[in-house]
């Protein structure tokens, strides 16, 4: 397809799956596209994708980015999920080590300069593992941010130049813990301990009672967005 057709069928398909259900746009994309990806943050909603997309596609390939940052109990969940659903999450790394990027760019470059670690460390890594794919799946929901207010379930990543779908847009946090509860998957612990958004270490921090739920992440800046998505 050419871009003006990729983008039509994303308007049919969004109008079409705007009031389905998140296993059926998980279902079409996998119908549509071999060459599909699932990407997993291991926090709340991802989980919920990796316990459906388990249940339609067991054999769509399901990858992380492994900043070399992350929570420890981010990475043991990663183990937890693997050893339930018998997969291997495929491990995307940035080019620099923790080493070679504070060499390069300074200590705590997440502090000097958060956009610019971002992008060695997420950015990057996902422009190289999506250019291997057609279509992708994430975990957006509109509710979670502003930036995010307009996401359709399905659209055209004009970023990455591939087909994304965004099966979770319309629920709601409480549908998202719903689907947990209901279905026991596995979750971050972190969780249950004022994280209601899961990034590096280094940037994430418990919200507090009030706060935005989004307000634990690069606390202190007006950064509210790692670059992974428009």
């Amino acid at each position: 397809m050419n871009l003006f057709e990729k983008e039509e069928f994303a308007k049919q398909a969004a109008e079409r799956f705007e009031n389905e259900s998140p296993e059926a746009v998980l279902a079409f994309a996998a119908e549509q596209y071999s060459s599909l990806t699932l990407a997993c943050s291991f926090g709340a909603e991802d989980v919920v994708l990796v316990d459906m997309l388990q249940k339609i596609s067991p054999k769509t390939d399901i990858f992380y980015l492994d900043t070399d940052f992350h929570f420890q109990e981010t990475y043991e969940t990663r183990n937890r999920l693997e050893e339930r659903y018998g997969i291997n999450f495929v491990q995307v790394k940035p080019l620099l080590t923790p080493e070679e990027q504070a060499e390069k760019h300074g200590d705590e470059l997440w502090k000097s300069d958060p956009n610019a670690c971002c992008n060695i460390r997420k950015v990057e890594p996902l422009t190289q593992i999506l250019g291997k794919y057609d279509a992708w799946i994430t975990g957006i929901r509109r509710d979670q941010a502003p930036t995010r207010a307009n996401a359709k379930k399905v659209e055209y990543d004009y970023k990455f130049g591939l087909m994304k779908f965004n099966p979770l847009a319309s629920w709601t946090w409480d549908d998202v813990w719903n689907y947990i509860r209901s279905n026991d998957v596995i979750y971050n612990p972190l969780h249950d301990n004022n994280y209601p958004s899961i990034g590096c270490s280094y940037c994430t921090r418990q919200v507090m009672p009030g706060e935005d739920p989004r307000a634990g992440r690069w606390s202190g800046s007006d950064k509210t967005e790692c670059g992974l998505h428009k």
